[in-house]
């Protein structure tokens, strides 16, 4: 627990044996319960973590479904739990586990609904971060904050969050991008849904694992930020005219 908050970390993974013991050995002991989803993996993700025991609880998708859609399942596991608050991290070991406090402590602490990493923010992430991941990173945060009308928003693809349980049930979790670009949709939904949202800095880590990221991902990602505009802006003209209703 973390202020008497009963604290749950979801881990989504897809053929993550190599990397996955790691992740869940480093996990820090406030952690209450660790919600794996093995995305159909096709090695031995699933058994790794089983093996882990304790606080670990395996969720399987028969079919592979995509990042957004293992988080999606992981966050509905915890609140089913009892969960006050839920995380997220990657495990290919790239989120680091000392970060884990500041992130979710916000949320403990009902300042925020929403907290999210921001890689960009770190001292050391002009020597870690390669330097088109940065622009490339810099360039979607700033279209999604605009698409979203949000007041600030840095480092929109960083994966290291927390929500609260509250604002998972607000949340229309079906509707969520069930693969890569999911964090853009989530963002969106959290804006248009009134949940606050805050970045707090957290290092970049890169080892020696591949990246998935592929020049069609940043394509799906615009479409999406373009979806979120469209829905704020059908959006605005039906809060105005309630407002205006309500006011009569």
């Amino acid at each position: 627990m973390l202020s008497r908050s009963v604290v749950a970390v979801v881990v989504p993974a897809y053929n993550e044996a190599r990397l996955l013991a790691v992740t869940l050995a480093t996990m820090p002991d406030f952690v209450d319960l660790i919600v794996v989803v093995d995305d159909a993996s096709g090695d031995d993700t699933a058994r790794v973590a089983a093996l882990t025991g304790g606080r670990v609880r395996v969720e399987r998708h028969a079919q592979n479904r995509g990042v957004g859609a293992a988080i999606a399942t992981g966050y509905r596991a915890a609140v089913q739990a009892g969960a006050d608050v839920i995380a997220v991290m990657a495990a290919d070991a790239q989120m680091h586990p000392d970060d884990l406090a500041a992130v979710a402590l916000p949320v403990v602490l009902g300042d925020v609904d929403y907290v999210k990493g921001d890689r960009l923010a770190h001292p050391e992430v002009r020597r870690i971060m390669p330097r088109a991941r940065r622009w490339a990173g810099r360039v979607l945060s700033w279209l999604t904050r605009v698409a979203a009308g949000l007041p600030v928003l840095s480092d929109s693809q960083c994966g290291y969050t927390a929500i609260s349980a509250r604002a998972v049930a607000g949340l229309g979790l079906d509707r969520l991008y069930p693969r890569y670009g999911y964090p853009n949709d989530l963002l969106g939904m959290l804006a248009a849904g009134g949940f606050t949202i805050r970045d707090v800095p957290v290092r970049p880590v890169y080892g020696d694992e591949r990246s998935g990221v592929r020049p069609w991902h940043v394509l799906i990602i615009l479409a999406l930020i373009a979806r979120i505009a469209v829905r704020r802006l059908a959006a605005d003209p039906q809060r105005r005219a309630r407002a205006m209703s309500s006011s009569t």
